[in-house]
């Protein structure tokens, strides 16, 4: 692994402007690009530890695409999904596909320190939150009876997820009830299968979040899979053990920030170098724990060498 003293003058990378390659949308960790039926997605150094909250993070784009193709391919064999080409370190070409609008949260454990997460809205007395009973007596950080599908509306221009349940779903004509059974269906199998990778690689899958659409009328998984940002993951020494927990995701970054008295409203305390490479450190342990391999970052200057990149796969698809 990248020691912290190399992570501390890293470059970082945050943001490529392409021309001529269509439409540019700019989420929290990526700009997207629009060209011949394809997505150009460049996975930037950005993270968001609350809403709109960005800082940079170094060599995060890249552990976020590199680890989430490594996933897709793990799971083809679950369900179909949007990968074509990972043709740099930063980037993913994708096929376009009619996005689902209910985002899909599996949870294996009860916790969270956010207003919306499952432990805040237990332990405010909540027991059926998405429509599942939850038992009494659960503490912090127990797994839970089953996983459970929390699912949520996708929000748009800054706004929260609203709760949905399996009935709202259905009766809203958000999901038509055979497709909504597909996704239940493929996001439990999903989870099982990242939570028996991760506990090889000495890791805890604690939840994920999964985006599913359709590609030519079927579905198919889309956007990233089972990473840092996407995932919760805590070591499983530390867990089994009764420790204190460690947190190999953003929410380190998240309860940093809590520490700080910021949770996301006011002002904002700025991120200190220290604070970037040890969250780098652990996104990159976690790709390293659950692929095997060492991460290698690119060395060339990253825009140069993503435009570089795109322009050999464009020259080599263009009709």
């Amino acid at each position: 692994m990248l020691k912290i003293d190399a992570l501390l003058n890293a470059p970082v990378l945050n943001g490529v402007d392409l021309i001529g390659w269509g439409a540019k949308e700019s989420g929290k960790v990526r700009d997207i690009y629009h060209w011949a039926g394809k997505r150009i997605l460049i996975t930037t150094d950005r993270v968001s530890a609350f809403d709109r909250v960005l800082g940079s993070i170094p060599y995060k784009g890249q552990v976020l695409n590199q680890l989430s193709a490594w996933w897709f391919e793990q799971t083809r064999d679950i369900v179909q999904n949007h990968l074509l080409a990972v043709p740099d370190a930063n980037v993913t070409i994708a096929r376009e596909a009619q996005a689902l609008p209910v985002e899909v949260i599996v949870r294996g454990y009860i916790t969270g320190i956010t207003s919306t997460s499952l432990w805040t809205l237990y332990a405010q007395g909540e027991r059926q939150p998405y429509g599942v009973r939850l038992p009494e007596g659960l503490r912090k950080n127990d797994p839970l009876p089953q996983s459970l599908i929390t699912p949520t509306t996708k929000a748009t221009g800054g706004a929260h997820d609203q709760r949905l349940t399996r009935a709202e779903i259905i009766e809203r004509g958000l999901v038509e009830k055979t497709l909504w059974e597909q996704v239940e269906a493929a996001a439990l199998a999903l989870f099982a299968r990242g939570q028996q990778v991760a506990r090889r690689g000495g890791l805890i899958l604690v939840d994920t979040k999964y985006e599913f659409g359709l590609i030519e009328g079927r579905l198919a998984l889309i956007d990233e899979l089972h990473t840092p940002d996407s995932s919760r993951y805590w070591q499983a020494a530390a867990y089994d053990a009764g420790g204190a927990l460690a947190h190999f995701d953003k929410e380190y970054l998240r309860e940093w920030f809590a520490q700080q008295g910021y949770r996301g409203e006011g002002d904002i305390p700025p991120m200190l170098a220290e604070l970037r490479a040890e969250v780098a450190a652990r996104y990159i342990a976690v790709y390293e724990q659950l692929t095997g391999k060492t991460f290698e970052p690119g060395a060339q200057p990253a825009a140069a060498r993503i435009a570089q990149h795109l322009q050999a796969y464009r020259s080599a698809h263009e009709r």
